[in-house]
């Protein structure tokens, strides 16, 4: 016979319609015979603030990370922008070249006039039409030679070394075949371009299809991939972070040639290239420095997205931490 065993004395003291009871004011389940339990209570409007409130919080968090990562991308060119102009100012001081060199302000006030007239965004249309073009070509260009040097062992041994030498070239010096195989109009300009850029595109290609694991080429064939559908899924995907590299060179290599072709063969004076030509031969000097400080800046915001773009695809491809 089982013994029950002896009640505490809290036991004693608790009543008979609490014994059911839970800590929280509730009831277990099956003390009341046939009522059915309570569902879970709705939040107060004290919890439903405190959430609104972390939320908040949280986007301040996200937005306090971004400013932060672009005030260190952003510090390091302010203090290199602070230099070139003390080092300007410096000369401006020291009547170096008085009659040429001209003071910051002056050549910002210029800027600032020329940014409010339509000849000068009808220069930035045209150059920036004569770029798109011009690059579209060399990736092209770059894109087939690299993979088919990178594929094809007798091209490679033919002209894999010619690529390279290509490469060392100045831009400036493919003018005078350009100038005799189209003459003085923008189909030179174009390639000259192509010339000068196009080989450090297909570089690219070439190392990055090189770097490619051979275990990637096994598992796509394995699974089915043949040719150019193999080149396609597995060795374009694969190589594609050294082939952003080798976009991004061509990209510097093809503006110099743009910024050449412009400068010698002068096919449209509204150019960026065209006007600051326009303007050195008028010795209107400060015009002359602000349209270099416009293209070098184009120059750099392009090199700002290439080197966006390439850090989210290394992070994506997990050479870089998240």
């Amino acid at each position: 016979m089982p013994v029950e065993p002896p009640m505490t004395a809290d036991e004693h003291d608790v009543p008979a319609s609490m014994a059911g009871a839970r800590p929280d004011g509730g009831s277990h389940a099956g003390s009341v015979p046939g009522r059915a339990s309570a569902g879970p209570a709705a939040p107060s409007l004290d919890q439903a603030l405190a959430g609104l409130d972390a939320l908040d919080e949280a986007g301040h968090r996200a937005r306090d990370r971004l400013s932060r990562r672009l005030w260190r991308a952003t510090w390091p060119k302010l203090i290199a922008f602070g230099i070139i102009l003390l080092v300007w100012q410096i000369a401006v001081w020291a009547h170096w070249r008085p009659y040429i060199l001209q003071t910051p302000s002056a050549v910002a006030r210029q800027l600032w006039e020329l940014l409010g007239t339509s000849l000068f965004w009808q220069a930035c249309w045209a150059t920036a039409q004569q770029a798109v073009v011009g690059y579209a070509l060399v990736i092209i260009v770059g894109g087939i030679v690299g993979t088919a040097v990178a594929r094809v062992a007798v091209l490679r041994a033919g002209i894999g070394s010619l690529i390279t030498g290509m490469q060392t070239m100045p831009s400036v010096l493919w003018y005078p075949l350009a100038f005799m195989v189209f003459g003085q109009n923008a189909k030179a300009i174009v390639l000259m371009m192509v010339l000068g850029a196009a080989p450090a595109v297909a570089n690219g290609f070439i190392s990055g299809i090189d770097q490619v694991p051979p275990v990637l080429l096994r598992a796509g064939r394995i699974l089915g991939a043949r040719g150019l559908s193999l080149e396609r899924h597995v060795v374009l995907p694969a190589a594609f972070p050294s082939v952003l590299g080798g976009l991004k060179q061509g990209w510097a290599f093809a503006w110099h040639a743009l910024m050449a072709g412009e400068f010698l063969i002068l096919v449209n004076p509204l150019s960026l290239g065209g006007r600051t030509v326009n303007a050195l031969t008028q010795n209107d000097f400060p015009v002359v420095v602000a349209m270099m400080i416009v293209i070098v800046f184009i120059g750099i915001m392009v090199d700002v997205a290439f080197t966006r773009v390439d850090t989210s695809v290394r992070r994506r491809y997990g050479l870089l931490d998240a």
